[in-house]
């Protein structure tokens, strides 16, 4: 599947079922197989991972924020980031980690809560702006905001 394109469950449980139907040696039906068992294994563990995060005390508007996956949820819970004004009140650097000198003036990398999601600077600050505007402690930027709208109708357009 990787030599296809496919690199990661998600690609195949959301690509359209005549991607993976062109795959040599499927057919549409085991194509529809192998879609369905991706997106039960996806529901699997976002569901192990959702226990997790509640267990960890993670809220609910957490994972309301644009960008936050369940399994970064469940990292900013082991973190002691448990909520939306936790979360707003997070620097960047809380999130991707930063270096710092020693005592012995060596440079020492330490982590951040999301290290290992391959998150940039500019991910990580719109994460945090993000829950910020959520809580109310800032205004979204008006083009942010026309281009939500935007969105929102557009969709309501392709679901009419």
């Amino acid at each position: 599947m990787a030599s296809e394109g496919f690199a990661s469950i998600e690609d195949v449980a959301y690509v359209d079922l005549g991607e993976l139907a062109q795959i040599e040696a499927f057919d549409e039906e085991t194509a529809q197989e192998l879609q369905n068992r991706a997106i039960e294994f996806i529901e699997a563990r976002n569901k192990e991972l959702d226990d997790k995060r509640l267990a960890l005390g993670v809220t609910d508007d957490v994972l309301e924020v644009e960008g936050i996956t369940p399994a970064m949820a469940v990292a900013l819970g082991e973190h002691e980031i448990k909520s939306l004004e936790d979360l707003a009140g997070c620097a960047t650097d809380d999130l991707i980690g930063y270096y710092e000198v020693n005592k012995d003036k060596e440079r020492v990398r330490v982590p951040g809560a999301l290290d290992g999601f391959n998150l940039t600077s500019d991910d990580a600050n719109a994460i945090v702006m993000k829950a910020r505007v959520k809580i109310g402690w800032i205004e979204a930027e008006p083009e942010v905001v026309e281009e939500e709208i935007a969105e929102e109708g557009e969709a309501e357009n392709n679901e009419a």
